[in-house]
């Protein structure tokens, strides 16, 4: 008789002896990587951060943040050479992440707003991550959090997800647009529909990659075509 399904998935992928996974009785190990935009060290884009961090905690889910707006990161220069090296020209945090990248079930990129975008650090960083990086991202599960005083939060939500969607990575959502409210920090704190709508990103996303882990036992991976790169019409 085929074992039930949350059976299956306890012997997916062991926990190293820590107490992840324990609360539920899972027994079993998913991690998201968490990629932080925000240059300051406790901002409002981090109070996002950590009211998702506490649900995935008690879905035992295990979390590691990388911290990314505060560091130096220089945009793609185009120059192809990672189709050769397998890693970017530039060995800086963009090498660093790529292999937790690609051992993460899931990926949450979390941005403040500039001028109605992302903050500029994090969008060359992540133009290089993606483009220099080669291993399947396909049913990795992407989410994106925007934080803001007032206006801007669609665009920038919106620009991030498009990091999601040229990589066959589904896109989890929430109750309402993943975004947050506050100026001065902390004051994302008293965002109450915020928090709440990250608690609800947390809870949808970990439901996401729980199913695609019994998905890919049960059924693969979709079939993937060779690739087609054309110039318009040609």
């Amino acid at each position: 008789m085929e074992e039930p399904a949350q059976e299956r998935l306890k012997l997916r992928k062991p926990c190293p002896g820590d107490i992840i996974g324990k609360e539920k009785g899972d027994g079993f190990c998913m991690k998201v990587l968490l990629l932080n935009g925000s240059p300051r060290k406790n901002g409002n884009t981090t109070i996002a951060l950590r009211e998702m961090e506490q649900v995935f905690a008690k879905e035992g889910i295990e979390t590691e943040e990388i911290r990314v707006g505060n560091q130096a990161i220089r945009g793609c220069i185009a120059c192809g050479a990672c189709s050769v090296k397998g890693k970017c020209v530039f060995d800086d945090l963009v090498n660093e992440t790529a292999p937790k990248f690609e051992a993460a079930d899931g990926l949450v990129i979390a941005s403040p707003v500039y001028y109605a975008s992302a903050n500029a650090t994090l969008v060359a960083f992540l133009t290089r991550l993606f483009y220099s990086t080669s291993f399947d991202k396909t049913m990795k599960v992407g989410a994106s959090v925007v934080c803001a005083r007032r206006g801007g939060l669609s665009a920038t939500f919106d620009e991030l997800n498009k990091f999601f969607t040229i990589s066959g990575m589904p896109v989890a959502s929430s109750q309402y647009w993943n975004s947050i409210h506050g100026r001065t920090p902390g004051e994302a704190a008293e965002d109450a529909e915020g928090l709440q709508t990250m608690r609800t990103l947390a809870r949808n996303m970990t439901f996401l990659m729980k199913s695609i882990a019994l998905g890919k036992e049960a059924y693969g991976l979709p079939e993937r075509e060779p690739g087609i790169a054309t110039n318009f019409i040609r």
